[in-house]
């Protein structure tokens, strides 16, 4: 199934130099780490090497050591349960070469995972197409007092898994990067779970998925501090998710984190939602930096964003918020309002504060988006919205209306911020010629 989208992260070439660097490294100071062979057509008892490679992900993920790698060939194959461990400095790394593809768990994988790290540090998995898993893609797990860490999924191609494409339980320092999830069936494309932090989700096209696009839910009712903390969300592109709800960019109990650079466009649920998960105010999504992002939501969806359920303390700036249809931009509460810094925005004549509809003009009263401004219409905002093309047009009025922010400085295909005498909002950067 070919990838739908053209957007390609814009670290996508220094990600394969740093790798290439990386495995270099590895063979100058790690005598003892190998490169090893999975081939539909080699045999387990064989050496793995190039010429007698393996034949299933099973026996590579029972035998790999630090700093080994993986090579797998195109094929179909039955999926794996990874329970070996790298190190910080030499991951185990298995790389799906083009048409690599996992279409069933292993027989280990009873969780319903076709690909499953479980209660394992320091793994790479690369290259992969997974579809019809019974539960998702690839899913990460540990436990609450000793979360799998450092696990990197990169240049995934996770589509029509039942569940999730990507899952995550109590995964630390994950990084989930350039992977393209599609038509989850029952929930989102990506979604990290449970209480461990700093996960990185940069530079994915998350689409058609039946609930969020992108979820992070630190799930308070259950083992943990009940926090995700210290989370980067960038330079994603994530578009026709949610009629079945959640939004856009999911986050519960999210705190002390960054969203930035995301293009939205498209959704059916929220676009940006913050809140609780039904634990009480004392959980809400807090003190983020939600800048320039661009979310542009279908006529039949809810607010660009929403922070609602004590999701205090946010700073929301340079941002595109723009609602096609009778929602609007910002929907908020009582709650969420104390240390709430939203300017420099573009927005609706449309907003909601305790369910109930205002105007721009009343959202000011509140001392709230005082430099934002109004926008109207799509075509003089953007290149070309029909073709979800939303590079800035010539003349837009998002162009160098932005405040300087130092946690940007570039914009989402890595053009430096900022081209002209400010910053541009939203997630690109016009370039000056």
């Amino acid at each position: 199934m070919a990838r739908t989208h053209s957007y390609v992260g814009k670290r996508s070439g220094w990600l394969l130099s740093f790798c290439s660097g990386v495995l270099l490294l590895f063979g100058i100071h790690s005598a003892q780490a190998a490169t090893y062979y999975v081939d539909p057509a080699g045999l387990d008892a064989n050496p793995g090497t190039n010429v007698s490679p393996w034949r299933t992900l099973q026996h590579a993920a029972n035998t790999a050591n630090a700093g080994d790698t993986v090579i797998v060939r195109a094929g179909t194959y039955v999926g794996a349960k990874f329970s070996r461990s790298g190190t910080s400095g030499a991951p185990i790394t298995f790389s799906g070469e083009s048409g690599a593809l996992v279409n069933t768990p292993g027989p280990s994988n009873s969780n319903g995972d076709n690909l499953w790290v479980r209660n394992a540090n320091y793994i790479v998995i690369e290259g992969f197409e997974t579809h019809s898993a019974p539960r998702s893609g690839i899913a990460i797990q540990g436990e609450p007092t000793a979360p799998a860490t450092g696990i990197v999924l990169r240049n995934n191609f996770c589509h029509d898994n039942t569940r999730w494409g990507i899952f995550t339980g109590y995964a630390l320092n994950v990084v989930i990067e350039n992977n393209e999830t599609s038509y989850s069936g029952l929930e989102h494309g990506i979604y990290v779970s449970n209480s461990a932090d700093n996960p990185v989700i940069r530079g994915n096209i998350a689409h058609h998925n039946h609930a969020s696009g992108v979820q992070i839910n630190a799930d308070p009712s259950l083992a943990g501090d009940g926090i995700i903390s210290g989370a980067l969300v960038e330079d994603n592109v994530i578009y026709e998710n949610g009629v079945g709800g959640g939004a856009a960019i999911n986050l519960a109990s999210v705190r002390s984190s960054t969203i930035r650079n995301n293009v939205l466009h498209n959704n059916h649920a929220s676009g940006i939602a913050g809140w609780d998960d039904g634990s009480g105010n004392s959980w809400g999504t807090k003190s983020n930096k939600i800048f320039h992002n661009t979310i542009v939501q279908a006529a039949n969806g809810r607010f660009a964003l929403v922070l609602i359920h004590g999701s205090s303390g946010n700073q929301v700036k340079n941002n595109i918020l723009i609602h096609t249809g009778t929602r609007g931009s910002i929907e908020t509460d009582t709650s969420s309002l104390s240390g709430l810094q939203s300017d420099y925005n573009i927005v609706n004549n449309r907003f909601s504060f305790n369910e109930q509809f205002i105007t721009l003009a009343q959202w000011q009263k509140k001392k709230k988006d005082q430099r934002s401004l109004l926008w109207s219409s799509l075509a003089a905002l953007f290149v070309d919205p029909t073709a979800n093309d939303y590079h800035l047009a010539s003349g837009s009025i998002a162009i160098n209306t932005g405040v300087t922010l130092t946690a940007v400085t570039d914009d989402i295909e890595g053009q430096p911020r900022p081209q002209g005498p400010a910053y541009d909002i939203g997630a690109y950067e016009r370039s000056v010629p």
